[in-house]
């Protein structure tokens, strides 16, 4: 996957990733891209059975590399070179795909801790992967998958619109009093995750957190943004911020 490729399809976390120091660029593009892989595997087919096998191809491509065996495929590779290097954990990659099978059909979230579990396995798992490739210690860990999971949750506020529109129910209460508590709550646990021990090896992976603030806050003071596909930053501020985080290391 080459990095107009991670640009188009995941704008966010390249920023961030031109914001990270040069020696960080490498492993996060590559959990970027792997990231990027198994989040459009479920869109790119209308029929289920063929997403279930895109993502069961991921799974089991884990698993060899896992035991030493690399398939042929151009994020696959630099993947498994990722995961001897660093010990990434197969369970984190394993339940990041498993976590995907939830975009493939239409049904709502069983209850609040199935949507809480998919946004740790997919936003917290790839923070915390993310860290630990550029050497962050696993007494960080809880508070990078916190940071993980409001980012994520972020991320999918902005993304209900177009769920909407794709004939999916992404929240369990759309309605605007609903919005503002799961985004205050969103934002409580990024508060909670910045007073937690981070390692300062983790802050480039950080950096793909730079926009959950600021969205959030959004969310919870005007949720119709939600759900008419608004909830935006400037331009002008979205430069502003990731440069401002880039160069304080303040996340």
């Amino acid at each position: 996957m080459t990095l107009q490729s991670l640009q188009r399809g995941d704008p966010t976390r390249f920023a961030a990733l031109l914001a990270a120091p040069p020696a960080a660029r490498a492993p996060l593009a590559t959990l970027y891209a792997f990231n990027l892989e198994i989040a459009r595997a479920p869109w790119v087919t209308k029929e289920p059975m063929i997403a279930e096998m895109r993502l069961q191809w991921w799974r089991d491509a884990l698993e060899d590399a896992a035991r030493g065996t690399v398939r042929a495929h151009e994020v696959m590779a630099p993947l498994a070179d990722l995961m001897a290097a660093h010990d990434l954990p197969l369970e984190t990659l394993d339940r990041m795909v498993e976590a995907r099978r939830w975009d493939i059909y239409s049904d709502a979230f069983a209850d609040q801790t199935a949507f809480d579990d998919y946004l740790m396995d997919t936003g917290g798992g790839l923070m915390w992967l993310s860290a630990k490739a550029l050497g962050a210690g696993a007494a960080s860990e809880p508070a990078l998958r916190d940071f993980g999971w409001a980012a994520a949750l972020a991320a999918y506020l902005q993304a209900v619109s177009a769920l909407v529109e794709r004939g999916r129910i992404p929240l369990l209460d759309g309605r605007d009093d609903g919005i503002t508590a799961l985004a205050t709550r969103g934002l409580a646990r990024l508060a909670a995750a910045r007073k937690g021990p981070i390692d300062p090896a983790a802050r480039p992976a950080m950096l793909a957190g730079w926009q959950a603030q600021a969205l959030l806050t959004m969310a919870a003071r005007d949720p119709a943004r939600v759900g008419d596909g608004t909830l935006q930053l400037s331009e002008f501020s979205r430069r502003g911020r990731l440069l401002w985080q880039a160069f304080t290391h303040r996340i």
